[in-house]
């Protein structure tokens, strides 16, 4: 078929294929019916059909569900990353994680697909504070310096909210893809698409692994993991990443292994001006599940050896919206910063 045919057929449509608002079940008046067109133009309508028609996987989902994996899907199932979702294995606040068979494009025997919600960014506390400092990336992990773009994007509207959205999924791939490369226990990234990210799947085909803060741990285990732990913390501050949300909730346990996970909120350990007081919360944080494992830890001490290890200067500043008032830790958190700050 030509491009001349092509062009006809969709020039007809425009002009006469007009869809109804009825839904199928019904008898449509007649004023709704959509008028008829030629054979040809129908059976070139199939051709072109991108639709649930034209993808189907075994995960059996909701309706608005399915509408929206498959537009966010599409991009994977087209490129042969994926042949099918399995099913769904997480459900949280800014995403859902899919387990998926690979395509051909992949040789590993599962995959995982990380879905962000539509809205997700509502319900990321104080993300502002995690985005001073960095650019604005688009969907190919580019900066945005499109006037028309950065101005939707400061204007709030629907198209700039999902640029702002594709930015902070475009830093998690990076993130991720950087870490990997490090020797950072991080899941193989292989590929970003449209509100979503591909990744090596941790479990299998029964199970997903479970976060570490479900798994109870022998002493000798606990020992082991939490140096890897910390390896991994100085790994990510050797490549000025500092996680931003890091604790056992974000490290996924499976054969005596840790892998960490969820980066879109990470900082420049170098720039950003909280990035000393995130980092040592993350530290704390990864720190307290260790001590109810048994382990004798000290959070303030270590973050403080790791911070100085790499020539990072210790910032008494707190943002006061990193931390929560009704928290001792917190509370304690702040009063020691500002004694820090007084030696320095």
């Amino acid at each position: 078929m030509d491009a001349s045919k092509n062009i006809k057929y969709f020039d007809e449509l425009d002009d006469e294929g007009q869809f109804d608002n009825v839904d199928r079940g019904q008898h449509p008046s007649k004023s709704l019916r959509p008028k008829k067109v030629s054979m040809a133009v129908q059976q070139f309508v199939q051709k072109q059909d991108d639709s649930r028609e034209a993808i189907s996987f075994s995960y059996k989902a909701a309706q608005f569900e399915e509408g929206w994996l498959l537009k966010t899907l599409g991009y994977f199932f087209e490129q042969q990353w994926i042949s099918d979702v399995l099913s769904k294995v997480k459900v949280g606040k800014e995403a859902s994680v899919y387990l998926c068979r690979p395509g051909d494009q992949v040789q590993a025997p599962l995959l995982a697909v990380k879905v962000y919600r539509p809205k997700m960014l509502r319900s990321l506390k104080n993300d502002h504070i995690y985005r001073l400092g960095r650019a604005v990336l688009d969907e190919s992990g580019k900066e945005v310096v499109d006037m028309g773009m950065l101005k939707a994007l400061h204007n709030r509207s629907v198209y700039g909210e999902q640029i702002h959205l594709q930015s902070w999924i475009a830093y998690e791939m990076q993130t991720i893809q950087k870490l990997y490369e490090a020797g950072a226990d991080v899941p193989q990234p292989y590929e970003m698409g449209e509100n979503a990210i591909l990744m090596a799947y941790i479990g299998d085909e029964t199970s997903a692994a479970p976060t570490l803060n479900t798994v109870r741990l022998d002493h000798g285990e606990a020992g082991e993991l939490f140096e890897r732990s910390l390896l991994n913390i100085e790994i990510m501050l050797a490549n000025d990443i500092v996680h931003g949300d890091l604790s056992a909730y974000n490290l996924l346990y499976r054969e005596g292994q840790i892998t960490m996970i969820d980066f879109p909120q990470v900082v420049s350990a170098r720039n950003h001006p909280s990035a000393w007081q995130i980092f040592s919360r993350d530290v704390r944080r990864v720190c307290e599940y260790f001590t109810r494992q048994g382990l004798e830890t000290d959070a303030n001490r270590i973050a403080g050896e790791l911070w100085k290890a790499h020539g990072l200067r210790i910032q008494a500043e707190v943002h006061p919206g990193l931390l929560d008032g009704d928290n001792p830790a917190d509370r304690q958190l702040w009063q020691k910063s500002r004694e820090a700050d007084q030696k320095d």
